[in-house]
């Protein structure tokens, strides 16, 4: 066991192993990402608070879709940079720490593929929801980019209205965000399926193994 533990590798296996730390800047660059995030969030928070007189019910309730959605992909960049870091780079040493993710115990490829594929899932529900709400104003809205729209606009602040003018939503477009949304779903369905049968076949060889 000494033996084993103690082995040099030769140059060759050692470059190609090394190269692993290769992702260390990819993560380094998520990091700041995330701080991104944390500005963006607090812009919006700022603006939810400051502007919460005249705001109407639905301009609230996409402001906080929008905080919600912040958050998901935050969580999503999290995932991905302990995950991946403890996965594919090196351990994080974090065994009994106190704040020590749940999830991280027992994490590998496959686990954090399934994850991330299910927060993507929560951050497009976020977003199908921020259009559903938003289809309300096809029609009774004119489309952002319009003449129509920037005289709303010009309107709107004249009577310090601050509150949506313009919508950027169409029929077509939320179709193929539902299509896409359903994709996601089966996307999601299909890598857990084929993770339980790739677990399933490889404990089936090992009890084969065994016996």
């Amino acid at each position: 066991m000494s033996e084993i533990r103690t082995r040099r590798l030769t140059p060759l296996p050692r470059l190609i192993f090394a190269s692993r730390w290769l992702q260390l800047p990819l993560y380094l660059g998520l990091i700041v990402a995330q701080g991104v995030y944390v500005f963006l969030f607090l812009k919006d928070l700022l603006h939810l608070v400051r502007d919460a007189n005249s705001l109407t019910e639905q301009g609230i309730m996409l402001l906080v879709l929008g905080l919600i959605d912040v958050v998901l992909i935050s969580n999503l960049l999290v995932m991905v940079i302990v995950g991946g870091y403890e996965t594919f780079v090196s351990r994080l040493g974090l065994q009994g720490h106190p704040d020590q993710p749940e999830w991280l115990s027992h994490v590998n490829a496959s686990v954090l593929k399934v994850k991330l594929a299910m927060a993507i899932i929560g951050i497009s529900s976020i977003h199908l929801l921020k259009t559903f709400i938003e289809v309300g104003g096809v029609g009774a809205l004119p489309f952002c980019g319009t003449t129509a729209a920037f005289a709303a606009e010009q309107a709107a602040m004249l009577a310090n209205y601050d509150d949506m003018t313009c919508t950027t939503v169409t029929m077509t477009g939320v179709l193929w965000q539902t299509i896409i949304h359903t994709v996601f779903i089966l996307s999601a369905i299909g890598i857990a399926w084929t993770d339980k049968l790739m677990t399933y076949t490889s404990s089936k060889r090992e009890h084969v193994i065994a016996h």
